[in-house]
């Protein structure tokens, strides 16, 4: 019996855990997450893409005076890839344009982090060997590179 409560309880836990955690790509920066930003926005101009928004969530928790180690989201695309998506399943654009998250752990380690465009794909129905899926991946993947690089 206590076996069984133990299984239920676990399943129900792995059950409750958010889907897209598996979905996460996650790289580690040697710079400050103001620099990585930086540098991430200067691949996506240098890129041809548009920076639409660049979200501070420390400062916005700092005018609620409240503590954040630093964490920035960075918006960005280009509408020759994000607009065929949403040609394919409009609802993409709830997931559109792409997002990267720069954030400090507790031990002062920089993440980069960002959906796999694979996501896209299972969570709108899009296909799954469409063109700008991969080139999204691509992207994401040589512009964190970038911002993350040693140099």
């Amino acid at each position: 019996m206590i076996r069984k409560s133990l299984i239920a309880a676990v399943t129900t836990a792995a059950l409750t855990l958010p889907a897209q955690a598996g979905d996460l790509i996650d790289k580690v920066s040697p710079h400050s997450v103001t620099h990585t930003m930086d540098r991430l926005a200067a691949a996506v101009d240098a890129a041809g893409a548009t920076v639409f928004a660049r979200v501070d969530h420390a400062a916005g928790a700092a005018k609620v005076d409240m503590d954040l180690r630093p964490t920035e989201l960075l918006v960005f695309g280009n509408p020759k890839l994000g607009t065929p998506a949403m040609l394919d399943g409009q609802t993409a654009g709830l997931d559109l344009p792409l997002r990267v998250l720069a954030y400090a752990d507790g031990e002062g380690v920089v993440h980069v982090t960002y959906h796999a465009p694979a996501t896209l794909a299972e969570t709108h129905g899009l296909p799954a060997e469409a063109k700008y899926i991969q080139m999204m991946t691509g992207a994401l993947d040589k512009l964190t590179s970038k911002a993350i690089a040693q140099d």
